[in-house]
């Protein structure tokens, strides 16, 4: 029975016990291994990834059905791993221009993946919590990864307090939950909502605050606060991680908590993930107009994306589910590509943010700006790029549930957001001539970010068949 256990979480075990060898290999090793680990965690992570790709086809459970491994739990890790090999690919020679490589940091992003792995394949909520731990933990540290900057520490601090809060909120629903259903399970959660009659009032009170603290996780307006000021004092590295594989995590561990425990209580909860998808279009699309630092820019529009995202799941159906898992892998490329290009923001060897410092640039850099510009044309959902069949897709699911209302308040911030995306296009063509960027672009980051574009034109044929994986992976989480 062990061994059968074992074998279902053995991708999640080799990462925790790799990334365990690799915190040793750094602290006893004679010489500086820091750029090795990087390169050894991004080819486990995509080794990882291909590994649960082609996995058979069916369902799993382990320790007792409180760990599930099924198609749902597979495409969205094949996500969250491809997500942090990305990132962390982008990260090594920013860090060592900077002087912040070191060895950790590859270690804190495997555990932080680890615990990711083990949210989406939760069926318990024990299991989820000790998932979600693990990964917040994780981040917390690498969010105040530049220890000899103010702004990191204190990025790290708010995230941290704020982080807490939002446990507490998601312990305090378990707990009710619990103490009215007399399970943790998420089948016997399902068990206990399913039977007739209303749903009793302290489970409904449990829904609301675990629903609380994981909207915190997916920066859903209203507990969007600490996302901002994070995004903008994190290392960038840690800011384009943050903004891929953790949301894909959050979302994905939201639509397994409604769906696996609380399927049968679809109307309780489609109002609270409505309320969370209005709040977040809004503030994502008018937040964001006034930033003139693109790191805080993509925090709100991280926002916005999310509330679209939670869109998609609000309608409570299975077309709802795979519109999710194909908004979140076409943001995660998305974001990938736009951070490759933000980490090469430089003058003279020093970090620039400044959104006007890109006026002009395609002058400079006709390349880059082209490829920039897909991007930005694809974040605001702009046809017939990529990013527009996301939207497509929640939307479509939004309407067929009768969400109408929704719908239409996701196209009217989508046209509003658009604005902010436009303005960087508008700058980097037609802007007033800035002191220029002169960083150079290495070559892993040139070739993420025209990958990138290039996703964003070429997936418009058949979306490289994401739609169809997506739609499996949906069905077996919806009954």
């Amino acid at each position: 029975m062990l061994n059968q256990d074992l074998s279902v979480v053995a991708p999640e075990l080799i990462l925790a016990v790799l990334a365990m060898a690799g915190l040793m290999w750094g602290a006893y090793a004679r010489t500086d291994v820091s750029r090795g680990a990087h390169w050894a965690a991004v080819v486990l992570l995509v080794l990882l990834g291909l590994w649960v790709g082609f996995q058979p086809s069916e369902t799993t459970t382990a320790f007792g059905g409180s760990f599930i491994n099924d198609g749902f739990a597979r495409f969205s890790k094949v996500m969250i791993l491809f997500g942090a090999a990305a990132t962390l690919a982008m990260s090594v020679d920013y860090l060592a221009r900077t002087d912040m490589l070191k060895f950790e940091f590859p270690v804190l992003i495997l555990l932080a993946t680890v615990g990711m792995m083990v949210m989406v394949s939760a069926n318990d909520l024990i299991v989820l919590y000790l998932g979600l731990e693990l990964q917040s933990l994780a981040l917390y540290v690498v969010a105040a990864f530049r220890r000899d900057s103010v702004r990191s520490t204190e990025a790290g601090l708010k995230y941290f307090v704020l982080g807490s809060l939002s446990s507490g909120l998601l312990l305090y629903g378990a707990s009710l939950v619990y103490g009215y259903g007399g399970t943790t399970s998420f089948d016997g959660i399902a068990q206990i909502v399913g039977q007739d009659g209303p749903l009793s009032l302290g489970l409904i009170f449990g829904l609301v605050f675990l629903s609380a603290g994981m909207a915190f996780k997916v920066s859903a307006a209203p507990f969007h606060m600490w996302t901002p000021d994070v995004y903008e004092g994190s290392p960038t590295p840690v800011t384009a991680f943050f903004s891929t594989a953790p949301k894909v995590a959050a979302a994905a561990m939201f639509a397994r908590v409604l769906f696996s425990a609380f399927g049968g209580a679809v109307p309780e909860w489609q109002q609270i993930l409505a309320f969370l998808s209005v709040a977040s279009m809004a503030l994502g699309a008018v937040a964001a107009i006034g930033q003139t630092n693109i790191k805080r820019l993509m925090a709100y529009s991280s926002i916005g994306h999310m509330g679209y995202a939670l869109m998609g799941l609000a309608s409570g159906t299975v077309l709802g589910v795979e519109s999710l898992l194909i908004y979140l892998a076409i943001y995660v490329v998305m974001n990938v590509g736009v951070f490759a290009f933000i980490l090469n923001m430089e003058k003279d060897g020093q970090p620039v943010t400044d959104i006007a410092s890109l006026g002009l640039y395609s002058r400079v850099e006709p390349m880059r700006a082209a490829a920039l510009g897909v991007l930005m044309f694809s974040l605001a959902g702009i046809p017939p790029l990529v990013g527009f069949f996301g939207k497509f897709y929640v939307l479509k699911a939004a309407i067929d549930a009768g969400l109408i209302w929704l719908a239409i308040a996701g196209m009217i911030a989508s046209v509003v957001g658009a604005y902010y995306y436009l303005r960087i296009v508008y700058l980097m063509y037609f802007g007033e001539p800035a002191d220029g960027l002169n960083g150079r672009m290495p070559t892993m980051h040139w070739g993420l970010l025209s990958v990138s574009a290039l996703v964003m034109v070429l997936g418009v044929v058949n979306l490289f068949g994401v739609d169809s994986i997506a739609a499996s992976a949906a069905a077996t989480l919806v009954p």
